[in-house]
């Protein structure tokens, strides 16, 4: 006889009877999920975009050619000046003091100075293809770092490789120095050797055909004179600069 084999355990069943049967998902559409619409929003888009570039005024485009015309002439003209600045080799002009005479010395009451000096200076043009027109000159003496007198020339040209002498006056009138100044110059006097400091400032403007340039030029001369009245150049040292 078999073995007794029990029947499994019934299992409840946990789903309501009125529950609807499985139904399978249909898709709900099956155009893009960007809009009903896309395809004309795109054309017009594309008509908006083709509209907007619209064609150039010609007065534009003449100006834009004339200004870059323009900076190219100045290139050009840049690149054509410093090619023949490095062919020619410009240089400065030279000032230098040829001669001087000191006629007199004397102080007031007694920190105030007067003097009378006469100057020959020279100004050299060491170009051999530049001409120089000096525009403003002014000379000034110093004494020991103090302003004592200032003198200005009148404008003047000078071609290449010539040299212009020029005689200048410079008087002091009642010039206040300070008592260690005045001790430093009578102590010069007493040694038959006074020291002055002649500084010029010039604007210069060079000329070599059809260019032409302006700059400043700075000339610095110390000379040392015998004691008045009939002092004379005894020695000098003179620079110039751009």
């Amino acid at each position: 006889m078999p073995p007794f084999t029990p029947s499994p355990p019934s299992v409840p069943n946990m789903v309501p009877n009125h529950a609807p049967p499985y139904q399978q998902m249909k898709p709900i559409n099956n155009k893009p999920l960007i809009g009903p619409h896309t395809e004309t929003d795109f054309r017009s888009r594309k008509q908006i975009l083709l509209q907007s570039h619209h064609k150039t005024n010609p007065l534009i485009w003449c100006a834009g050619i004339m200004c870059f015309i323009f900076s190219l002439l100045i290139i050009l003209a840049g690149i054509a000046t410093l090619v023949i600045f490095l062919a020619i080799k410009p240089r400065t002009p030279l000032f230098d003091t040829a001669n001087a005479s000191l006629n007199s010395i004397y102080l007031d009451s007694p920190a105030y100075y007067n003097g009378d000096l006469t100057l020959l200076v020279n100004f050299t043009n060491p170009n051999q293809k530049i001409n120089f027109v000096f525009q403003y000159i002014s000379l000034e003496m110093y004494l020991n770092n103090r302003l004592v007198s200032a003198q200005a020339l009148p404008p003047f040209r000078q071609r290449s490789r010539e040299t212009t002498i020029q005689a200048v006056h410079m008087v002091s009138s009642e010039v206040f120095l300070p008592s260690d100044l005045v001790l430093h110059l009578q102590d010069q006097v007493r040694g038959n050797r006074v020291v002055y400091e002649i500084r010029g400032t010039f604007k210069v403007r060079s000329t070599f055909g059809f260019i032409h340039f302006a700059y400043w030029v700075y000339a610095r001369c110390e000379i040392e004179m015998s004691a008045p009245p009939r002092g004379v150049l005894l020695a000098k040292n003179c620079r110039t600069k751009q």
